[in-house]
């Protein structure tokens, strides 16, 4: 009885347990439910509220992008010389976490020749690769030749791969460097036109999108963007003219002796820049010449007190405002004239009794004075201002720079006399050599243009066209070594040539110091002005330095090429007439 009655309170507890046993079960299937629904939940968001995310994850692991460099424009002389090119080359990189991958550095020879054939120091190249060995890329070169990226190729190094590039090449070499500048390693303009113009001739880049697997094989092609080539540029150089001005003023700065010289010649007509070089120049083909010294444009960045050659403007200024003409004599007492505490000084001796013309023949200091002081300073500074003393050339090239043009309300008679003959303001070359194209234009002032012009600009007409004919007259007479001009040196056989001769000492702080600069600037030929030309010697050595004996000669040498290669007919035959009508 005991037994039966045991197991019947053990029944009977079974039974009491069964609703538990389907409430658990009840629970555990609304926890899987609502797990089911959750993860449907899930999914639907991913799927279709936000797939984005998930879709750039992956892309992210299996696409790539590669960039296709497109070519810099050409760079060309106005009779399409090319003066600058791209040329396709390839960069050299290194994944070191690829590399270690397959075996590392364990293969010494192979990554020694790596180094060698790079010119890299072998050592460098190991401690240097061991110690990214987490990095993805690194460059180890750049614009390798294609010789070299094939040897790289044959080596077949695992984690060294080949990059396509361009490097810009200079077929001119040191002739037009100063001009055209450089472009830096990525292949943007550093430097002259390269930089100025580097939105125009770079291109765009073209694209190709590709899918790979992880073990970096390409399994789709996604897209495709072409390359779209940098826009060519024609500058207004002729390269002909370039190349026999660039030998002159490097041989000027041997023969002189000269720390440099500098040369800029301008087409009257148009405004263009026929020739624009400064020696010494530099190779803008090799990074290991590009030293300070060597590579400032000196004739756009130097500046300096302009002397006589400013004189054929205080005549014009004159004769406009009717304090002179052609014929009225000035009196010149002695080489020595006293302004105030100071005292003028002739470098060579005139008549004392002497015509405008004379004056500027002789370049006499006194006889330029004395017109200064005739008249209002305000007269002489707007003529200066008019020719472009005191602005740009419009050449717009980087570095530019303008001089400086006096700005005072109250002027002392000396002031006025030094200011007459190119003391108390600064100039660049090209600031003169603007002024002189405007004269050469009988008046018509037009910017300066690097490029060629495919019509020429109208300019406007600042100065008196008669008074200036007459004025292209008197610096004629310069190059007359008969009568005594001071710039004979500067003639040219066959043609009428007008130029004005100057020097001026270098100013340095407090004073003047005994270093010059020389220069003469000239217009031909005069019965139909066609160039006009600027040369510049900085710091000529020994006992000779005046412009008329230094400069020159070189500006002699330089035009009489150009007149020629332009086929400018001569025009000795026609003395003593501006042009057809006179």
């Amino acid at each position: 009885m005991k037994l039966f009655n045991r197991s019947k309170s053990k029944n009977s507890a079974t039974k009491k347990a069964k609703p538990l046993i389907k409430w658990r079960f009840t629970v555990v299937c609304i926890f899987v439910l609502l797990g089911f629904f959750g993860l449907i939940a899930r999914a639907a968001y991913i799927q279709v509220l936000e797939p984005g995310r998930l879709i750039q994850e992956g892309d992210a692991r299996s696409l790539r992008t590669k960039l296709m460099p497109s070519a810099r424009g050409i760079i060309s002389d106005r009779n399409g010389e090319q003066l600058a090119v791209s040329v396709p080359v390839q960069a050299v990189f290194a994944n070191p976490s690829e590399i270690f991958k397959h075996g590392g550095l364990s293969d010494v020879e192979r990554w020694h020749a790596l180094a060698d054939v790079l010119g890299l120091d072998r050592s460098w190249l190991l401690h240097e690769l061991d110690s990214k060995k987490k990095r993805k890329f690194i460059y180890l070169a750049r614009q390798v030749s294609p010789a070299m990226a094939n040897y790289v190729h044959k080596l077949k190094l695992p984690g060294i791969g080949l990059k396509d590039e361009s490097r810009r090449f200079y077929p001119s070499g040191e002739v037009s460097a100063h001009l055209l500048g450089f472009t830096g390693i990525d292949g943007h303009g550093l430097d002259g036109v390269e930089k100025t113009y580097d939105g125009w001739l770079t291109g765009e880049p073209g694209r190709r999108t590709v899918r790979k697997d992880r073990y970096g094989r390409v399994v789709e092609n996604i897209s495709q963007q072409k390359r779209q080539p940098g826009k060519p540029l024609q500058l207004s150089i002729d390269q002909r003219i370039q190349a026999v001005a660039y030998r002159a003023a490097k041989e000027g700065v041997l023969d002189i002796p000269a720390t440099s010289v500098s040369i800029a010649i301008s087409d009257v007509r148009t405004g263009e820049i026929l020739a624009m070089v400064n020696a010494p120049s530099f190779n803008p083909n090799n990074r290991d010449d590009r030293q300070p010294y060597k590579m400032r444009n000196r004739v756009i960045t130097d500046t300096f007190e302009p002397g006589s050659t400013v004189k054929p403007f205080v005549v014009y200024t004159a004769m406009k405002h009717s304090i002179a003409n052609e014929h009225t004599l000035i009196s010149i007492p002695g080489k020595h004239f006293r302004v105030g505490s100071k005292v003028i000084t002739d470098v060579s001796r005139i008549e004392p009794m002497a015509t405008v013309q004379r004056i500027l023949q002789k370049s006499s200091n006194i006889g330029v004075t004395k017109l200064s002081l005739a008249m209002p300073v305000d007269y002489l500074i707007d003529t200066y201002r008019k020719v472009g003393f005191d602005e740009p050339s419009g050449i717009n090239l980087i570095g530019e720079t303008t001089g400086h043009f006096p700005n005072r309300s109250r002027w002392s008679d000396i002031e006025r006399a030094t200011f007459a003959y190119g003391y108390g303001l600064s100039l660049t070359p090209l600031q003169l050599l603007h002024a002189y194209t405007t004269l050469g234009a009988y008046g018509i002032k037009r910017p300066l243009s690097i490029l060629k012009t495919e019509k020429v600009v109208p300019g406007e007409q600042v100065l008196d066209p008669k008074i200036v004919k007459k004025i292209l007259l008197m610096i004629e007479s310069v190059t007359d070594k008969a009568g005594g001009g001071g710039g004979w040196r500067a003639a040219v056989p066959g043609y009428r040539v007008g130029v004005k001769t100057g020097t001026a000492k270098k100013a340095i702080a407090g004073g003047y110091g005994d270093d010059y600069f020389s220069y003469t600037v000239g217009v031909a030929p005069i019965s139909n002005p066609r160039l006009a030309i600027v040369v510049m010697v900085n710091e000529p050595k020994g006992k000779v330095y005046y412009g008329g004996a230094v400069a020159a000669p070189i500006l002699s040498k330089v035009l009489g090429s150009a007149l020629q290669i332009l086929n400018v007919p001569p025009d000795a035959n026609t003395l003593h007439k501006v042009d057809k009508g006179a």
